[in-house]
């Protein structure tokens, strides 16, 4: 499509609505009352055209935009556009029914009207600590449905005409062990969409909606332009790699195989082959699987192109129903952002194939751990939802990076302050993981090293994880990097190794649990490694004498 449309004018809309996306998450994070949000960043915000495509996100958790693509539509086929008004707002967080990736994430969706038509959306999305379900933080990889893991909402209006329904509210409080946290986020996220909602209007009254409309549709034409250019600088062909997922059982494992190919101006994502859906919280749901495909595809090919619907135009999934990567309910999806660090190896791996000068070796996800219990200091039940970085696989020219949350994963570890304030638990260590990352001539990124001591009497933990099991690989005869694992009182006479998934273990006071991330995978011989390379790892402590 053609626009006639001065380039300048659309790069600065362009820009205004990256910035508003980016003010309606800074504002989100400032108001929210739980650390996952405020101290986490646990969180994300976008802003949409009018048919509901991508014209601008925020730069935060790339997941989050699985589950804020295909919002719009949904909330378009519920509700007939007549029915919308200016300040409604809409929730939802399911996803088979329009919702976000897995249940803790609340999207919430505003219209923005001009002459009382609706010109764009303004949403954002944040991970509440615990929407209900059978574990604290209603997240656990040993859940086997949907229905185990929290409520589940469809689109709903929960804000009419700029007043809160507090029949919706009231009913997602009640599913919550910690519901006055929740009703301080929800808040937090109205006025994310207010502050966008105001911004975006402010654009459109600038310059008129035919030309800001004209403007957004001639930088997503762009988008597409830059991103098949990027892709038709790779050797045409097909690139089949796989990798695996901790499976149904404990030891054992289940594929994700992928064969990309690469055309003129497109890459095709085939994911034929891959397992059967698990009987666990591991699987990936479509909007999720979306998010990864077109976060590594960005990440290798063209790290700057803008992140909207232009380039996503370029790149074509196929994944079975009632796989893996395709699950149909109840299949549980709870885990789906630690199995997409496993996907966005495999992805990665095959780009690798083809831009071998840009290639990047497997990575280790971050491991997830939820305490909850009553907190002595106050006697409230607390919820902790924490995960804990990994590290990055090593690249081509380059070592991988320590301690980092890899492909779609991005929110940061709580700080020790935060968390020792909120919750009754002293973090003893917390380190870079010695020898964690895989040899080479480039060496992967280290995991982390994070001791808990426990300072009350009932606390229960849910563990979640993957590379417990099959560690990141490395590449070019580099070598793997470090599986993570949990530990339960290490150095002690009765330390013992917990499992990679569990659900409500008890933690009695004083007790220690000890969280090892994976590391990174290793690139090229560890023989060719540079001289002065090998003098910096033993002075930083990157090696076990």
């Amino acid at each position: 499509m053609t626009h006639n449309v001065d380039p300048i004018r659309a790069e600065v809309v362009s820009r205004f609505l990256l910035a508003t996306a980016e003010e309606m998450g800074a504002t989100l994070i400032r108001t929210a009352f739980s650390p996952n949000i405020k101290e986490r960043a646990d969180c994300s915000s976008a802003i949409f055209d009018a048919s509901g495509q991508v014209i601008a996100v925020a730069q935060r958790v790339p997941i989050h935009l699985g589950s804020m693509v295909g919002a719009v539509d949904e909330i378009l086929k519920r509700f007939d556009i007549k029915e919308i008004d200016p300040g409604d707002m809409f929730m939802a967080n399911d996803p088979y029914n329009g919702g976000g990736s897995h249940l803790p994430d609340i999207n919430i969706v505003a219209p923005v009207f001009i002459g009382g038509k609706i010109v764009a959306f303004v949403a954002n999305i944040a991970h509440h600590a615990d929407v209900g379900g059978m574990v604290p933080g209603s997240e656990s990889a040993t859940c086997q449905t949907i229905f185990q893991e929290g409520i589940r909402i469809p689109p709903v209006r929960v804000m009419r005409k700029g007043e809160i329904n507090r029949d919706v509210v009231d009913l997602v409080l009640l599913n919550s062990r910690t519901p006055d946290e929740r009703m301080g986020d929800l808040r937090a996220q109205f006025a994310a969409n207010i502050t966008g909602a105001r911004s975006v209007m402010s654009l459109f009254e600038r310059y008129g909606v035919a030309e800001t409309q004209d403007a957004i549709a001639t930088f997503l034409d762009f988008t597409e332009r830059r991103f098949a250019a990027a892709i038709n600088q790779l050797p045409p062909g097909t690139y089949v790699e796989e990798d695996f997922l901790n499976g149904n059982e404990e030891g054992t494992t289940a594929r994700i195989r992928l064969a990309l190919t690469i055309a003129e101006g497109r890459i095709e994502f085939d994911f034929a082959g891959t397992d059967a859906q698990l009987n666990s919280a591991r699987n990936i749901p479509h909007r999720a699987l979306l998010a990864t495909i077109y976060t590594v595809a960005k990440s290798l090919l063209d790290p700057e192109v803008p992140a909207n619907a232009g380039y996503y135009r370029t790149l074509h999934v196929s994944a079975p129903a009632g796989s893996i990567v395709g699950p149909i309910p109840p299949a549980a999806v709870g885990c789906r952002s630690i199995s997409c660090g496993v996907l966005g190896d495999v992805i990665a791996a095959a780009l690798s194939q083809a831009m071998p000068k840009k290639a990047l070796a497997r990575s280790g996800p971050h491991q997830l751990m939820v305490l909850a219990g009553t907190d002595p200091r106050n006697g409230r039940y607390f919820v902790n939802y924490e995960t804990v970085a990994g590290g990055m696989g090593a690249r081509a020219v380059r070592d991988g990076t320590d301690a980092v949350r890899v492909h779609a994963s991005g929110a940061s570890n709580l700080p020790v302050e935060a968390l020792e304030h909120a919750y009754p638990v002293r973090i003893e260590r917390y380190a870079l993981w010695e020898g964690s990352g895989g040899s080479g001539r480039y060496r992967g990124g280290m995991g982390v090293v994070r001791d808990y001591r426990v300072l009350a009497d009932d606390v229960v933990v849910s563990l979640s994880s993957e590379r417990q099991l099959v560690a990141a690989a490395g590449t070019a005869h580099g070598g793997a990097g470090a599986a993570g694992q949990f530990i339960l009182n290490p150095g002690s006479a009765d330390a013992c190794k917990l499992p990679s998934a569990a659900a409500e273990v008890k933690l009695p006071r004083n007790s220690l649990l000890r969280v090892c991330t994976p590391g990174g995978g290793g690139y090229g011989n560890a023989a060719e490694r540079d001289k002065a390379a090998i003098e910096r790892d033993r002075l930083e402590e990157r090696v076990l004498d």
